[in-house]
């Protein structure tokens, strides 16, 4: 079981044994069973809250608390990859 994890821009340095050849985001599958929230997911990566200016789980503007299960979709993107969705859009939390 698991979570496809896009992260994008800068952040994806911060990720170990990855190679970066283009703009594309890394994509990374981890299981299921070791988080329940995107703050989970911040954790394993060592992203810090700070670091980010958006994310999307399954296509819907995310917060920190929303949580996460099996087959879902959460992209992670840097504050200099910000968009207008923080001022148009409420993030969906749990």
């Amino acid at each position: 079981m698991t979570i496809l994890v896009k992260i994008f821009g800068e952040l994806r340095t911060k990720i170990e044994n990855q190679i970066i050849k283009d703009n594309s985001p890394l994509n990374i599958y981890i299981e299921a069973d070791k988080v329940n929230t995107i703050l989970d997911i911040l954790n394993i990566f060592s992203i810090e809250k700070e670091e980010t200016s958006h994310i999307f789980v399954n296509g819907v503007y995310s917060g920190f608390d929303k949580s996460v299960k099996d087959g879902d979709r959460v992209g992670i993107f840097p504050r200099r990859m910000c968009l207008l969705y923080k001022w148009y859009f409420t993030r969906a939390n749990d």
